[in-house]
């Protein structure tokens, strides 16, 4: 038979295998095809390295080494010329091993054992087969009795192990845990065996569950971003990644693929406007990932949501769910629809505008996408998506009224500035911080702390002032109109006056203006009024004249009121005089009463 191998042949398959090499290269040393090779082998007991796994894997583990006397055997050239397939004869420095080229640097960690010394790895026959190997029968059973194959060489980690658990404890990666141990262990093997050490370890724990978030009809939709495939930019004219945007309901698997090419907070909320109006309702809850777009503030318990994606989702109805930080198992439905879009419709596919690529998608999406058997489900994602339609929340009347928002901070003049157009804010509130939301119409200042509505203005052009007249600082001069509907107020002749100056002698009499308003604080109304009624009278349109009139106008006598809750009958004040007058009386006889009349002197008395 053509495949039966001399005992020579069969003895050098059977050396080359047990020092590890693979079928291929057996086949260059030898001539020996591989299949042949591999059932000598198999029927000798020698495992069979598959193929692909040099310096990664060996069949033999301690075999790979030669004892001195096999290594240091000279090579016999009248036996090696005998044999046709290996009669090539070899130049002189290639018979010197050190000479040969040299072996690729393969980590102890695989099994392989250290190069044999002497050996080459070169596939050249005569270059790389000691004599030993090319006829056995010429070496000593001594060195024929080569080490029993199966067991592998420690890993240089070994020692270290609890090091190397420690750091994946802390979710250290292999790279980190590597230097770790260079820098502080003096480690001295190489980075690939520490990689291969964590990927032993990690191979023995058991695989964590994932179970399928089973939700109702209209109950949860899942969204994301995706890469998209490369349409031609009309304004650049070069090829572009685009973004994919897919929302996928939770219950039938029903998806809507979008594509843009740039996004932004509005990009996003308007996305998810499209795909309530194409699945013809809106669900419940939103589940999202944490980019900017639609959360500002990550956090497990209370994150602080996109007030404009907040608003569009209270406007149908819905509410937003993100997930944890570094946790996309939650929306693994809209992950697997990304992965699947990636990999069946646009894969390889490029447009030549945004419209083609949406319309191919659109109808991919109805030809092959609603209806294939969902491999979850086993059932077919329109059918259930009749079913879950019914389901969804009804869409509101009108669309959403999408607005751009900020923060500003009220100026010493107690506005806000919004495209270069000024709002007043209420009283109190000037170098604070407000929020602001503003559209084609309205501008809103709204309460940081509480979002309540602090003022609603109308928008204005560039450089005009919006404010409310309570807003107004009271140092702030009023303006013309303001003047004479004070003045009116006033009096009907101050009114009348008023009007009269500001005609004839329009932005000068402002101030004459207002210096009849303060002349009426000083004389009252009444006395002003009688002034400007003589001064229409003769027509005389003059600040000047009313104020001389008042001034040398005679001045009403004062007169005292006689009649008041606070003035006393002066009865009373009578009676309360007599009253005094009466005890002074009383004291006085009394003291009178109590000291004794003085007794005459005699006339001895005065003699003496």
């Amino acid at each position: 038979m053509a495949n039966v191998l001399n005992e020579e042949k069969k003895q050098q398959v059977l050396a080359l295998g047990r020092l590890g090499w693979s079928l291929r290269r057996i086949e260059q040393a030898t001539g020996v095809r591989r299949e042949t090779a591999s059932n000598y082998l198999k029927t000798a007991g020698i495992a069979v390295r598959p193929a692909g796994g040099w310096g990664r894997q060996s069949a033999v583990s301690g075999s790979a080494t030669l004892t001195p006397a096999v290594s240091a055997a000279p090579p016999a050239e009248p036996e090696m010329a005998a044999d046709p397939s290996l009669s090539k004869p070899t130049s002189e420095g290639a018979a010197d091993p050190t000479a040969s080229k040299p072996a690729n640097e393969v980590t102890t960690d695989f099994g392989v054992g250290e190069p044999v010394p002497g050996a080459s790895t070169d596939l050249n026959p005569q270059q790389s087969t000691p004599e030993a190997i090319r006829h056995p029968e010429t070496a000593s059973p001594a060195n024929q009795a080569l080490p029993p194959s199966g067991s592998r060489s420690p890993s240089a980690c070994e020692p270290y192990r609890e090091l190397i658990e420690v750091g994946l404890a802390r979710g250290r990666n292999a790279m980190a845990i590597w230097q770790d141990l260079v820098s502080q262990a003096g480690f001295a093997s190489s980075y690939q065996s520490v990689k291969r050490f964590i990927r032993r370890l990690r191979g023995t724990q058991a695989p964590e569950a994932h179970p399928v978030i089973v939700t109702g009809p209209g109950e949860e939709a899942q969204v994301d971003y995706g890469l998209g495939p490369m349409v031609r930019d009309l304004q650049s004219g070069k090829y572009r990644r685009v973004r994919l945007f897919v929302l996928t309901l939770g219950y039938s698997r029903k998806a809507v693929r979008l594509l843009v090419f740039r996004s932004n907070s509005r990009t996003w909320a308007e996305l998810h406007e499209k795909a309530f109006r194409r699945l013809g309702g809106a669900v419940r809850v939103v589940v999202l990932d944490n980019l900017r777009e639609g959360v500002l503030v990550p956090d497990v318990y209370d994150p602080t949501l996109n007030p404009l994606y907040r608003d569009v989702l209270a406007h149908y109805g819905a509410t937003a769910l993100p997930c944890r930080v570094q946790h996309p198992d939650r929306k693994g439905k809209v992950e697997a629809g990304i992965g699947h879009t990636q990999r069946t419709p646009l894969k390889g596919l490029r447009f030549e505008s945004l419209e083609e690529a949406q319309t191919y998608l659109d109808r991919w999406e109805a030809h092959w996408a609603d209806t294939r058997i969902h491999g979850t489900t086993k059932r077919q994602v329109a059918a259930m998506f009749a079913e879950e339609k019914p389901a969804l929340l009804p869409l509101p009347l009108e669309p959403f009224r999408y607005y751009q928002y900020g923060q500003r901070t009220v100026h010493l003049d107690g506005c806000v500035e919004v495209e270069a157009a000024y709002y007043g804010a209420p009283p109190g509130w000037i170098g604070r911080v407000v929020n602001v939301q503003w559209d084609e119409l309205y501008v809103r200042l709204l309460d940081p702390h509480n979002g309540q509505l602090l003022r609603e203005h109308v928008r204005q052009k560039r450089g005009r002032y919006r404010v409310k007249p309570e807003d107004y600082p009271k140092r702030t001069p009023l303006g013309t109109l303001q003047l004479l509907a004070r003045a009116a107020r006033a009096g009907t002749n101050i009114g009348v006056f008023c009007q009269a100056i500001h005609r004839e002698q329009g932005e000068l009499g402002v101030r004459r203006i207002l210096g009849v308003l303060a002349l009426a604080k000083k004389f009252g109304l009444p006395a002003v009024e009688e002034a400007c009624t003589a001064a229409l009278e003769l027509k005389v349109h003059e600040y000047r004249f009313v104020r001389r009139y008042l001034e040398r106008r005679p001045q009403t006598p004062l007169t005292l009121q006689q009649v008041d809750p606070l003035i006393r009958e002066l009865v009373q004040y009578r009676d309360l005089i007599q009253q005094r007058l009466q005890e002074q009386e009383r004291q006085q006889a009394l003291l009178f009463e109590t000291v004794p009349p003085a007794t005459p002197a005699t006339s001895q008395e005065v003699q003496e």
